[in-house]
């Protein structure tokens, strides 16, 4: 457990000397960025040798699935009142595909994650990101009182 605190007093560390060296919206993204990562490596209880080959197979599948999502969202919104039925069909048929897309991203992420980490830290994993938003909203709100 000592590894764990020293790993992430290190990287709390690191933020802070970035801290003088970048812009502050600079500073809030990596201090955001450095904190998931010790919030996941925290809670799924990552050895460092994990670590070390977890974050890329995550980072990875993390931005396509961004990527996938911002997709879709623009894919909602309608510049015009009405579409034509063949822009609606068109964007129906992209949503679906990417969709599919999604599926078969994530179960190869769920295969490469499997030779690093096991399936309930897998499963364990798919409400951490939620939980993380929640304790960051929640940080937040504490801080603007």
């Amino acid at each position: 457990m000592k590894k764990y605190t020293l790993i992430i007093l290190i990287l709390f560390l690191a933020i802070g000397t970035t801290k003088a060296q970048r812009p502050r919206e600079g500073y809030d993204r990596e201090k955001l960025e450095a904190a998931r990562v010790a919030f996941i490596t925290t809670r799924l209880d990552l050895k460092p040798e994990q670590a070390q080959k977890f974050w890329p197979i995550y980072n990875v599948f993390n931005d396509s699935r961004e990527k996938s999502l911002r997709e879709m969202s623009e894919l909602g919104r309608t510049r015009d009142t009405q579409l034509t039925e063949t822009e609606a069909k068109s964007r129906l048929t992209r949503k679906f595909e990417i969709e599919r897309k999604m599926i078969v991203d994530e179960e190869k992420f769920v295969k490469d994650l499997s030779s690093v980490i096991t399936y309930n830290q897998i499963i364990q994993l798919n409400g951490l990101s939620r939980e993380f938003a929640r304790h960051i909203y929640q940080r937040r709100r504490e801080d603007d009182k």
